[in-house]
């Protein structure tokens, strides 16, 4: 079979998955009427029960499978887009699958146009007029959402009371983060020294992007768009100051939009750095993009005049318990010990505590281990073209003088940009609360400075199956011996993770490599 032969297969079994998911959406997705004690056997024994669990499986089966086995056979940037948005289509029209987070949109935007305050109490204060739809747990929870995204959802329930139409508008600003994302990977790709085709599927063609950000018209989506264009604009325009104080503003948009976006702000105040590291430079270029980033964020608060309160909305997100949360699942699993003897402990609450701390000195300690160095006797990053990507052709592979960082195959997280990835990917890991759609916060990231995916591609692949049409979360129903296992895979990983921490050498500017040129099918 040749390889036009077998992208064909590829493109058109993701695009018939896309289709069943459509179906499994209309028959039993996330649909306005809200049933209250669904399990999944509950579901499979309903009205079409086994038809809508068949199409679910296959179609997610389907497209999970095409889009891993052109993970290393795609060579054009326009064959991965036109294949992605096909199998976007489907999708665009159909009912939301996988999550009801849509309602509680509409729910937080109709109580800002109301003129309460979503942050200091639930939907159900208004209350809302589709109350009903969502999600019991979730009436009576503060937002955890930026000051835009409030903003966003009061102007789009203030120009209409028609759920389909807010619906739907809401899914148009998905897409457009994803088409965001889709115009700036491939700027960051040819930086990195990743070929843009491949970097794009991998990034947008995922399920998870599909299921859950298009679909499920999640705001992650609007999120990732602002921060993949912060970088971008960073590393095109390497230190021009209008470019660091635009970067770190559509930064501080996307941390308005969500909160997680703020764990990349330090690391793109390291990719605004000129040369070596200096703590002189970090201020006089760094502290630019800081500057800009708090400034977006400030004045969108005070243009919404909610203040700050959704910091501490947060915190309420940690009410879901689920395996999915390696945290979770260790002190799971630790509660289990005392219950073979009779006893009672909950070590949730302090596995996710240690979670977080450990993120933190994770966070920093990989903050500090990609300061950009200057290997002996070799070139500045401005000589060796690690500042900045941009331009058409040759020049798109990073610098303005033509050359590539080779972040892709050199050690992940020498490179501010890449170390940016691994940030997220922590952040994702060792937070209190893990959803699917949680893995696309580093998916672009990781598909753009690394060509080492394999473990990622096979962990997104496998976070597809986790959710059912409805938005039921298999975790919830799987503690045992979903926990355990889990917890065992978190020892693996950690052993892992310490061992390459210990033998990686300290971020040194690589020499330069040969840009790509124009891929095949760019033109």
């Amino acid at each position: 079979m040749s390889g036009v032969q077998r992208l064909t297969i590829v493109r058109y079994a993701g695009f018939a998955g896309a289709v069943l998911l459509a179906v499994a959406a209309y028959l039993g997705g996330a649909l306005v009427e809200l049933e209250i004690g669904v399990t999944p056997l509950k579901i499979l024994r309903g009205e079409n029960g086994p038809l809508i669990i068949a199409c679910w499986l296959v179609g997610t089966a389907l497209m999970t499978g095409a889009w891993w086995a052109a993970r290393d056979a795609v060579r054009s940037t326009r064959w991965a887009l036109v294949t992605t948005g096909l199998w976007l289509l489907p999708l665009l029209f159909a009912p939301p699958l996988a999550s009801r987070d849509v309602y509680a949109y509409a729910c937080q935007g109709a109580t800002y146009a109301a003129g309460f305050n979503p942050y200091e109490q639930g939907v159900s204060a208004l209350p809302c007029p589709w109350l009903d739809s969502i999600s019991r747990i979730w009436r009576d929870t503060p937002a955890p959402y930026g000051p835009l995204f409030v903003l966003i959802a009061g102007g789009v329930v203030a120009a209409t009371d028609n759920l389909t139409t807010i619906i739907a508008t809401f899914r148009v600003i998905a897409v457009l983060g994803v088409g965001l994302t889709a115009a700036t990977l491939p700027v960051l790709a040819r930086r990195c020294g990743v070929p843009a085709g491949r970097a794009l599927w991998i990034g947008l063609a995922c399920p998870l992007v599909a299921i859950h950000l298009v679909s499920g018209a999640h705001n992650d989506a609007l999120m990732i768009g602002l921060v993949l264009a912060g970088l971008a604009l960073l590393v095109t325009r390497p230190g021009r100051a209008w470019a660091m104080v635009g970067a770190g503003a559509l930064l501080g948009l996307a941390v308005a939009v969500k909160a997680t976006a703020g764990v990349v702000v330090p690391f793109a105040a390291l990719l605004a750095l000129p040369a070596a590291f200096r703590w002189r430079d970090l201020v006089r270029y760094g502290g630019v993009v800081v500057a800009g980033a708090l400034g977006a964020m400030v004045a969108v608060t005070l243009v919404a005049g909610r203040g700050f309160g959704w910091i501490a909305g947060l915190s309420s997100s940690g009410d879901t318990i689920q395996w999915s949360s390696p945290p979770t699942a260790v002190g799971q699993t630790i509660s289990y010990v005392p219950r073979l003897f009779g006893g009672h402990f909950d070590a949730i609450p302090a596995a996710r505590l240690v979670g977080m701390l450990v993120l933190l000195v994770f966070l920093v300690a990989l903050w500090w281990r990609s300061r950009p160095a200057v290997a002996p006797g070799g070139p500045s990053r401005d000589e060796a073209g690690t500042s900045g990507a941009g331009g058409t052709g040759a020049a798109d592979a990073a610098g303005t003088d033509g050359t590539a960082v080779p972040a892709a195959g050199g050690d992940l997280g020498r490179d501010p940009l890449t170390a940016a990835a691994i940030a997220l990917v922590a952040t994702v890991a060792l937070s209190p609360v893990f959803h699917p759609w949680y893995l696309t916060w580093p998916l672009a990231l990781v598909a753009a400075t690394t060509t080492r995916l394999r473990w990622f591609v096979g962990v997104c692949a496998v976070a597809c199956f986790l959710v059912l049409p409805d938005g039921t979360g298999l975790p919830r129903y799987t503690k045992f011996p979903g926990a355990p296992l889990m917890a065992i895979l978190v020892v693996l990983v950690g052993i892992r993770v310490w061992r390459w921490w210990r033998t990686a050498p300290r971020s040194t500017a690589p020499a330069p490599v040969p840009a790509h040129g124009p891929e095949a099918g760019d033109r």
